[in-house]
């Protein structure tokens, strides 16, 4: 970890720009729009008032750990503002007595993702009469060029009927408007479950959902705030946006087999979700990419609550050696080495040279260029 001044290192590496407004607009002011050259993916955030929506995105776009989600409210917007996320409220948000945050209509933000990627998410408030309203009235407008829906259950919701039947409704707008639309539906607050019945009830609610989205498919994944479940769904979500992935994927695996890692990963900057991975040998832990996206959020947080930056790491013991760093001007990068013999300092050198290309593989239009073996 050191402390320096990020944006100035970001401008002397070269590692391009970041979404900032123009000079004499606040952040998320409304009053500047994103670039031209942007390729933006519509995404809409839908579920029952009280499933966990405002939480979740808290969480993974804004920076919150779980246990500051109980005071959510409209201060969130600020926090999105500080990432340079740009966010309009069409209304407010309210938390009540019991400390539960309210939704009210739809939230707008956008979310830059690899350079000219950024997510247009839709926040959808979840209250009887607006989700009736999104069907009618509004129906056209919510539903049209969407690329992905993500719906979200409460697991321990006691209108299920009621859950499913607005489900339908967002499904038979989605095929008259965006049929090709990719849809995600999550099992939310599973760590209410107790955790013998965890996997019975998850399985009942998946193959419930699969068999109401038809004709259309879903994918389902059971989620809570409290662990890295959350991190693995929306890793998941954003991976099926990634307009090159092919093309990214392949140019990681080039790059594992040159330096001779065991393992590489990439990691969105911002939100620390893995967005794509190489490995050469097996590994025990299937959920590992998640545990790292929370573990080095969480240190980032701390880093930030210090007023330090957080730049790099390493992690080294008998068996193998991590190196996590910054990448490309939109990701960090994981290597992990096993071979006692390549020095730290080679691997360091080899993630420094890399990095020009990647960031044109970043570039939607760019060069279709791999990294050739030697």
């Amino acid at each position: 970890m050191e402390e320096y001044d990020s944006e100035k290192k970001m401008e002397n590496e070269n590692l391009g720009p970041r979404m900032d407004p123009p000079l004499g607009e606040p952040e998320g002011s409304l009053g500047w729009v994103l670039p031209n050259t942007a390729m933006k993916k519509k995404v809409l955030l839908m579920g029952k008032s009280g499933s966990g929506k405002t939480s979740m995105r808290s969480i993974i776009f804004a920076n919150y750990i779980a246990r500051d989600t109980r005071r959510l409210g409209a201060t969130i917007l600020d926090r999105l503002h500080s990432l340079q996320i740009n966010s309009s409220l069409s209304t407010y948000s309210l938390v009540d007595s019991v400390g539960n945050t309210k939704t009210f209509d739809v939230e707008h933000s956008h979310v830059r993702f690899l350079g000219n990627l950024v997510l247009n998410l839709w926040d959808c408030g979840g209250q009887d009469t607006f989700m009736e309203n999104y069907f009618t009235s509004q129906r056209d407008n919510i539903f049209q060029n969407v690329e992905v829906l993500i719906y979200v259950f409460d697991v321990e919701s006691r209108e299920l009927e009621k859950d499913m039947h607005y489900y339908q409704s967002c499904l038979e707008a989605i095929l008259q408007n965006s049929p090709d639309a990719k849809i995600f539906c999550l099992v939310h607050k599973m760590d209410l479950v107790q955790e013998d019945q965890r996997d019975l009830i998850f399985k009942e609610r998946e193959e419930d959902l699969r068999r109401l989205s038809r004709p259309l498919e879903c994918s389902c994944f059971r989620t809570s705030i409290w662990d890295e479940t959350l991190y693995k769904a929306w890793s998941s979500i954003v991976y099926q946006l990634i307009p090159n992935v092919q093309q990214l994927e392949m140019n990681l695996r080039n790059f594992a087999e040159i330096i001779e890692a065991d393992e590489v990963l990439l990691f969105e900057r911002a939100t620390f979700l893995v967005i794509s991975h190489y490995q050469c040998k097996d590994q025990r832990d299937a959920h590992r990419f998640e545990k790292i996206s929370n573990i080095i959020k969480q240190f980032k947080l701390s880093c930030s609550k210090l007023a330090a930056s957080f730049q790099s790491m390493e992690v080294r013991n008998s068996n193998f050696a991590a190196f996590i760093d910054i990448f490309t001007s939109n990701t960090y990068v994981m290597v992990v080495m096993s071979d006692p013999s390549i020095p730290s300092a080679a691997t360091l050198i080899n993630i420094r040279n890399a990095r020009k290309h990647f960031e044109k593989l970043e570039r939607v239009d760019g060069p279709k260029q791999c990294l050739l073996m030697r």
